[in-house]
Protein backbone atom coordinates (compact mmCIF):
# COMPACT_ATOMS: atom_id res chain seq x y z
CA UNK A 1 0.00 0.00 0.00
CA UNK A 2 1.18 3.66 -0.69
CA UNK A 3 0.03 7.27 0.62
CA UNK A 4 -0.03 9.97 -1.34
CA UNK A 5 1.04 13.30 -0.03
CA UNK A 6 0.11 16.77 -1.60
CA UNK A 7 3.79 19.20 -1.21
CA UNK A 8 4.50 22.21 -2.73
CA UNK A 9 6.99 20.43 -4.55
CA UNK A 10 4.07 17.97 -6.02
CA UNK A 11 2.65 14.98 -5.11
CA UNK A 12 4.84 12.31 -3.61
CA UNK A 13 4.27 8.76 -3.09
CA UNK A 14 4.88 7.12 0.50
CA UNK A 15 5.69 3.37 0.37
CA UNK A 16 7.45 0.41 2.95
CA UNK A 17 10.51 0.04 0.94
CA UNK A 18 11.93 -2.80 2.69
CA UNK A 19 10.63 -5.35 5.59
CA UNK A 20 10.25 -3.46 8.95
CA UNK A 21 14.18 -4.20 11.30
CA UNK A 22 13.09 -5.02 15.25
CA UNK A 23 14.82 -5.13 18.41
CA UNK A 24 13.90 -5.10 21.65
CA UNK A 25 13.26 -0.88 22.33
CA UNK A 26 12.48 -0.14 18.86
CA UNK A 27 11.54 -0.47 15.25
CA UNK A 28 13.19 0.68 11.91
CA UNK A 29 10.67 1.37 9.14
CA UNK A 30 12.36 2.30 5.51
CA UNK A 31 10.07 4.39 3.52
CA UNK A 32 10.59 5.24 -0.22
CA UNK A 33 9.63 8.92 -1.56
CA UNK A 34 8.81 8.91 -4.92
CA UNK A 35 7.89 12.15 -6.82
CA UNK A 36 4.35 11.08 -8.75
CA UNK A 37 5.82 12.65 -12.39
CA UNK A 38 8.80 10.48 -11.55
CA UNK A 39 11.50 12.79 -11.39
CA UNK A 40 13.11 12.46 -8.11
CA UNK A 41 12.88 9.35 -5.65
CA UNK A 42 14.81 9.00 -2.28
CA UNK A 43 14.44 6.83 0.89
CA UNK A 44 15.02 7.04 4.29
CA UNK A 45 14.71 5.17 7.66
CA UNK A 46 12.60 6.44 10.87
CA UNK A 47 13.63 3.94 14.01
CA UNK A 48 10.54 4.34 16.15
CA UNK A 49 10.49 3.92 20.03
CA UNK A 50 8.32 0.27 20.66
CA UNK A 51 6.94 3.01 23.70
CA UNK A 52 5.40 5.62 21.41
CA UNK A 53 3.32 3.72 19.05
CA UNK A 54 0.74 1.38 20.07
CA UNK A 55 1.05 -2.90 19.77
CA UNK A 56 -0.80 -3.19 17.08
CA UNK A 57 1.34 -0.55 14.66
CA UNK A 58 4.35 -2.57 15.12
CA UNK A 59 3.52 -4.66 12.24
CA UNK A 60 2.12 -2.63 10.59
CA UNK A 61 4.74 -0.60 8.36
CA UNK A 62 1.13 0.65 6.65
CA UNK A 63 -0.43 1.75 9.80
CA UNK A 64 2.98 3.46 10.48
CA UNK A 65 3.44 5.31 7.07
CA UNK A 66 0.28 6.93 7.60
CA UNK A 67 1.17 8.22 11.03
CA UNK A 68 4.31 9.92 9.34
CA UNK A 69 2.90 10.98 6.44
CA UNK A 70 1.25 14.43 7.60
CA UNK A 71 5.08 15.33 9.73
CA UNK A 72 6.48 14.36 6.27
CA UNK A 73 3.87 16.78 4.20
CA UNK A 74 4.82 19.31 6.74
CA UNK A 75 8.65 18.58 6.69
CA UNK A 76 9.17 17.80 3.50
CA UNK A 77 11.59 20.44 2.68
CA UNK A 78 13.95 19.50 4.96
CA UNK A 79 13.47 15.91 5.02
CA UNK A 80 14.17 15.79 1.66
CA UNK A 81 17.31 17.88 1.58
CA UNK A 82 18.78 15.41 4.65
CA UNK A 83 17.94 12.46 2.77
CA UNK A 84 19.46 13.49 -0.51
CA UNK A 85 22.43 14.54 1.50
CA UNK A 86 22.73 11.47 3.57
CA UNK A 87 23.04 9.51 0.24
CA UNK A 88 25.73 11.69 -1.34
CA UNK A 89 28.23 12.24 0.96
CA UNK A 90 27.51 9.81 3.33
CA UNK A 91 26.46 6.94 1.22
CA UNK A 92 23.86 5.55 3.86
CA UNK A 93 20.12 6.55 4.26
CA UNK A 94 18.81 9.53 5.94
CA UNK A 95 17.92 7.80 9.81
CA UNK A 96 15.03 9.90 11.77
CA UNK A 97 14.70 9.16 15.61
CA UNK A 98 10.86 8.83 17.04
CA UNK A 99 11.41 8.24 21.08
CA UNK A 100 9.88 10.35 24.20
CA UNK A 101 12.11 12.94 23.71
CA UNK A 102 11.10 13.64 20.16
CA UNK A 103 7.74 12.02 19.48
CA UNK A 104 7.22 13.25 15.80
CA UNK A 105 4.41 12.43 14.54
CA UNK A 106 3.49 9.80 17.59
CA UNK A 107 2.22 12.22 20.05
CA UNK A 108 -1.02 10.37 20.51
Amino acid sequence: MSIKIETGRGIYELKSAAPIERSIDSIVLTISLERADGIEKVALRCKISAAIVQADELDAPDKLIERIAPWIRREIEVTREAALKSIRSEHRLLEIAFDSANRGPFTS
